[in-house]
């Protein structure tokens, strides 16, 4: 191969290699614009069709008050309240299908099965097994396959949380900067859930559904109230209870608003200090280490190099 030929195709790899990098990012935000559009558009669609099946509930005959207490108590033991926490669960997950706490029960029930098959495929190649042992493992894994589930829904959360933690100062003072403007709380959410897509599409998403749901809804504060319960904790839900308090008790959005931002900066801010004051002693252990040794054979080597 010529040395024109090689150029030539380093230049053309390189070239390549250099649109990918220009163009992904690119099709990256369009697609993530396209997805939270969709989601917001989902969203309104969803509340529309239930405020219909809502209105038509209310126009039809109405059945006695015994009949609704007894239908409401057998609903209660068949049930009871394990779905509500479930579905409460999944939602602070970011699994909002309908058909997700179903699958979630499926996935308890099926993974301890699947994981005892496993480990009897495995064990029926091992000879000499006390059954005490064999006992134990399948116990062990099955244990593991129904508790499996729970632990990956709450670590999900526990990241989802920790992402809209940082995410939403900077997004609050966003909004209050926009309301102070003179633009609605409802637009300025909009506004800012568009804003807030590329650093956070977790709480862009929110922040939609939080917008589909204050232009839908008859009562702002239910909107505010499930934005909190989906957020499950954290700067976000502080702000959906303020949002229904002032909604509420009538207060000034604007100032409830500016309340929150000045708490949250004085709560970055602490935090912020609270991890400089712990970063001396974790720093401890790998000074001595990794940097005295070094330290010590740079200044003591000569010396040991004379005495030889």
């Amino acid at each position: 191969m010529s040395n024109d030929l090689m150029i030539t195709l380093i230049s053309a790899l390189l070239a390549g290699l250099s649109f990918i990098g220009i163009v992904l990012p690119l099709l990256s935000r369009a697609e993530k614009k396209d997805r939270h559009k969709s989601l917001i558009q989902d969203r309104r669609q969803t509340l529309y069709q239930d405020a219909i099946a809502e209105s038509k509930v209310k126009n039809s005959p109405v059945q006695s008050s015994g009949d609704n207490v007894a239908a409401f108590f057998k609903v209660e033991q068949l049930i009871g309240k394990t779905a509500t926490d479930i579905r409460k669960k999944l939602a602070n997950a970011g699994y909002r299908s309908p058909s997700a706490p179903i699958k979630y029960m499926i996935a308890k029930i099926a993974l301890p099965v699947v994981f005892v098959l496993l480990g009897m495929m495995f064990m029926s190649k091992m000879e000499d097994l006390d059954p005490t042992v064999i006992l134990l493992i399948l116990s062990s894994v099955a244990l593991l396959g129904w508790f499996l589930p729970g632990i990956l829904i709450k670590n999900t959360i526990e990241k989802r949380q920790e992402e809209i933690n940082i995410t939403f100062p900077d997004a609050l003072d966003m909004i209050l900067v926009c309301v102070q403007g003179g633009i609605s709380i409802e637009q300025a959410i909009v506004r800012i859930s568009e804003e807030v897509a590329d650093q956070s599409q977790i709480l862009a998403e929110e922040l939609g559904l939080l917008s589909a749901e204050l232009g839908l809804l008859s009562d702002r504060r239910q909107a505010f109230a499930d934005f909190a319960e989906r957020v499950g904790g954290g700067a976000a839900k502080s702000f959906g209870t303020a949002m229904v308090q002032a909604e509420k008790y009538g207060t000034s959005i604007s100032q409830a608003l500016r309340v929150m931002a000045d708490e949250l900066r004085e709560i970055r801010m602490s935090e912020a200090e609270r991890k400089a004051a712990a970063l001396p002693p974790k720093l401890t252990v790998p000074m001595i280490a990794f940097f005295l040794p070094p330290l010590f054979i740079a200044i003591l080597g000569p010396a040991f190099i004379q005495i030889q």
